[in-house]
């Protein structure tokens, strides 16, 4: 259990703001294993919730289409953002961010604005 309110008002935001489901789905995957919420809209994924003890983590993929945005928007983001940007590898024109959240903060506010992104909208 997450025991942490952020994880319901992430939850929340994104399924009011894209008028999309989340599907409850267990990966065995080598990446993360376990329980994930995944939040979908107009077939492609928004972004992946891993619930955990006390915070949650959440998978957003940044792909080619999404690349300059993001790094347009970067230098607005908190320095914790910009740091995971920076060191997750990019592959096959992606990178996978993983971030940890257990506050809403400065990070939460930035992945609203990536989510946004990804979406198709103005950050």
């Amino acid at each position: 259990a997450v025991r942490n309110p952020v994880f319901m008002r992430f939850c929340a935001e994104i399924m009011e703001k894209y008028r999309c489901k989340e599907k409850i789905e267990y990966s065995g995957c080598s990446w993360e294993t376990g329980w994930n919420v995944k939040f979908r809209k107009a077939g492609k994924t928004l972004c992946t919730l891993y619930p955990k003890e006390g915070y949650f983590r959440v998978l957003l993929v940044v792909g080619a289409k999404e690349k300059a945005r993001v790094e347009a928007l970067l230098p607005e983001c908190t320095a914790a953002l910009q740091s995971v940007y920076r060191q997750t590898p990019e592959g096959n024109g992606q990178r996978w961010l993983t971030v940890d959240l257990e506050d809403q903060d400065g990070v939460y506010r930035d992945l609203l604005r990536l989510i946004q992104i990804r979406r198709g909208g103005p950050a």
